[in-house]
């Protein structure tokens, strides 16, 4: 599976990012869809995971700000931010499994304040 992620950039406090993950290759099998992000100085963090089924986990400092979505076919995954905080800033990744983990290039978000 080749995951290319797009749609980072940089943003006043309060704004809104769309951020997009198109998958390739070996889709049929994908599992778990997410996406993680990484500040500067601290541990890569799970933000949001759309699971097998369809159900949904945000982590807490994102729920009611961000929104995951997938394609039906799973050739791509989806991040809306809004009422984006100095803290969003950091660098996300799209994640998938399937049978191993792939990893997206990761794009760059920066909210300044």
């Amino acid at each position: 599976v080749q995951l290319q992620a797009s749609g980072g950039g940089l943003v006043q406090a309060g704004g809104s990012l769309r951020l997009s993950c198109a998958a390739s290759g070996s889709i049929a099998g994908i599992g778990p869809m997410s996406w993680y992000r990484q500040a500067p100085g601290k541990e890569r963090e799970r933000v949001a995971v759309v699971l097998r089924d369809g159900s949904i986990i945000y982590a807490d400092s994102v729920k009611g700000r961000f929104t995951i979505s997938r394609a039906k076919d799973k050739s791509a995954v989806y991040l809306q931010m809004n009422s984006l905080k100095p803290e969003d800033t950091a660098v996300y990744y799209c994640y998938v499994w399937n049978v191993k983990d792939f990893w997206g290039q990761g794009t760059l978000v920066t909210v300044s304040s």
